[in-house]
């Protein structure tokens, strides 16, 4: 099965609608798609209202999180949408994303960047505000010449707009998508960059506080780092999941579908929501 389990809309930091994601997930031959925008449902909203027969659509969100004060990211799948706790949570989540976008800006305007708060809303288009948008704004305005040139010099790491946000630690996190029926996945394991006993500490970890899955699939990747990951998921005893990380076209190493067939030997994560309905759950 061709499954995609990780991308974002124009919700949260992504370039297509949710209507425009479905589409372009169908014509690559995506049969099971999960929008997981990050802290937000509102993509999900809008695209489980569209008559798509395929792909399969799963609710699904990125939040972020604290481990080790390390920022994490764990995807919920197959979350209750309606969840009280969840959504709770996400309402939180989306109140630090607003303060993280305001105190960007400012900075912003102290470096001589006046407008940047108003800029960066007009290109997220009602949806959350990131440092994508920041860029954005700095790219129209021609402050700089590239996306990547304005994260160089104004929003990447150690820069002016590099405003850490107040994450919740990764077990609360868990214990929402957990609460909502959900599927918590450790996203993109090998991103955050750590020694091999440090990802260990962090896996372990995860699978204490109630996470059920990792992506062994991220995008295009080396067959050993998948091999990596899916030795790490059999040791750990945890399901395997995979997607894109689909943000935007023209990125054909993050394509829709791209590398989203999962290992032969592996356990899907479909299976942990295909048993909940066998349950009636």
């Amino acid at each position: 099965m061709i499954a995609d389990l990780h991308s974002h809309t124009t919700a949260s930091d992504g370039s297509l609608t949710p209507l425009e994601l479905l589409e372009r997930a169908r014509d690559q031959g995506v049969e099971m798609l999960a929008i997981t925008d990050h802290d937000t449902l509102d993509g999900y909203f809008v695209a489980r209202q569209a008559e798509f027969p395929r792909p399969q659509l799963i609710a699904g969100v990125e939040l972020s999180c604290v481990w080790a004060k390390t920022a994490i990211h764990i995807v919920g799948l197959h979350v209750d949408p309606a969840n009280e706790t969840l959504l709770r949570g996400l309402e939180r989540q989306q109140q630090a994303r607003a303060r993280r976008a305001q105190l960007i800006a400012e900075k912003l305007e102290r470096r001589g960047f006046s407008g940047a708060y108003e800029g960066a809303s007009l290109a997220a288009g009602g949806g959350q505000i990131g440092r994508p948008h920041f860029a954005a704004f700095l790219l129209q305005q021609g402050y700089v010449k590239s996306n990547a040139e304005a994260f160089k010099k104004y929003l990447g790491a150690g820069k002016v707009g590099d405003v850490k946000s107040v994450w919740p630690p990764m077990a609360e996190v868990i214990q929402w998508i957990l609460d909502s029926g959900g599927v918590p996945v450790l996203a993109h394991p090998l991103h955050y960059k750590m020694t091999a006993t440090r990802l260990r500490t962090l896996i372990a970890a995860f699978k204490q506080q109630g996470g059920l899955a990792l992506e062994v699939l991220s995008g295009h990747q080396a067959a050993d780092r998948t091999r990596l990951l899916q030795d790490l998921c059999d040791q750990f005893e945890l399901h395997s999941s995979g997607g894109s990380d689909f943000h935007r076209p023209g990125q054909p190493w993050c394509e829709l579908g791209t590398g989203s067939t999962l290992p032969d030997d592996c356990r899907p994560v479909w299976a942990l929501w295909k048993k909940q309905t066998d349950r009636g759950c």
